[in-house]
């Protein structure tokens, strides 16, 4: 298929359109193929998961979460499976993202189309994921006598806002490993790092100020400059505590999409060009 040669763009790619559906479904059909369990793969992963951490850090170290408001819920699974699964999208979108242009060298050399819906479909494919992960923690929530339902509509947005997030970074990271093959191997280790720096195991609550021989380090207000912070925050809102997040939230959370997206766009356009030359 020939499609143009623009980038892709926020309103729209219509002659990548096809070819971006194409390659989200060939994503979706291949990552559970000649699986016995198939897309219950999506849900084993994080509920084992969610178990051992539960285990560990509920029974054995026992951290306790807070008691949703106005919720009600306390459930360290809960509290857990709601910030686990956004930054499993996160992870997966981005480890997908790095080889998405190298693991299609073959196709980009015999045929002239947008390079940008190869990250895309592969955060597309992560994003399909997580709203039927969604869809099931919903399932269990409502079984458990907590009324998600009409928050919904809103973590749609939240999860909008979390692709094009992801989505800059990956258009970033695949334009990046094709000429500096070092940075899946770094992207593995930033990974570990960022998340064990953002609140998926503890509460923020356990994050505070310090102050080192008389001098002040705003240790907390350094923390929140994690975009995932904000994103975590805001699932556990909707999911958890089963209320809007705040305003301020949606600010960080537009921002940092906003500019993830406009930084991962400049880095692909500056770096597509010998894209061919380089594979």
């Amino acid at each position: 298929m020939v499609v143009g040669v623009d980038t892709l763009r926020l309103s729209g790619f219509p002659a990548a359109r096809s070819l971006l559906i194409n390659l989200t479904l060939r994503e979706n059909r291949t990552k559970y193929k000649r699986s016995v369990m198939g897309w219950a793969w999506s849900m084993v992963n994080p509920i084992a998961t969610m178990l051992i951490f539960s285990f560990v850090f509920g029974f054995f170290l026992k951290i306790q979460p807070h008691r949703g408001d106005p919720s009600g819920l306390q459930s360290f699974g809960f509290f857990l499976i709601c910030a686990l699964l956004p930054w499993n999208f996160l992870s997966t979108g981005l480890s997908g993202s790095c080889g998405a242009v190298i693991g299609n060298a073959s196709l980009i050399k015999k045929v002239y189309f947008s390079r940008a819906v190869l990250p895309a479909a592969t955060v597309l494919s992560a994003n399909t994921n997580l709203l039927i992960e969604l869809g099931v923690l919903s399932v269990a929530l409502l079984i458990v006598g907590q009324m998600v339902l009409p928050f919904l509509p809103v973590a749609l947005l939240v999860i909008l806002l979390q692709m094009f997030f992801v989505l800059g970074l990956g258009l970033a990271l695949s334009a990046l490993n094709v000429y500096f093959r070092d940075i899946e191997h770094f992207l593995s280790i930033l990974l570990l790092l960022w998340f064990y720096s953002t609140p998926i195991l503890y509460p923020i609550t356990l994050v505070r100020d310090a102050t080192v021989r008389g001098v002040h380090i705003p240790i907390e207000a350094i923390y929140r400059l994690n975009p995932m912070v904000h994103f975590v925050d805001a699932y556990r809102a909707i999911f958890y505590d089963l209320k809007l997040p705040q305003a301020s939230t949606f600010g960080w959370m537009a921002l940092s999409s906003a500019v993830s997206l406009a930084v991962g766009l400049s880095i692909f356009r500056k770096l597509e060009g010998r894209f061919a030359e380089e594979l």
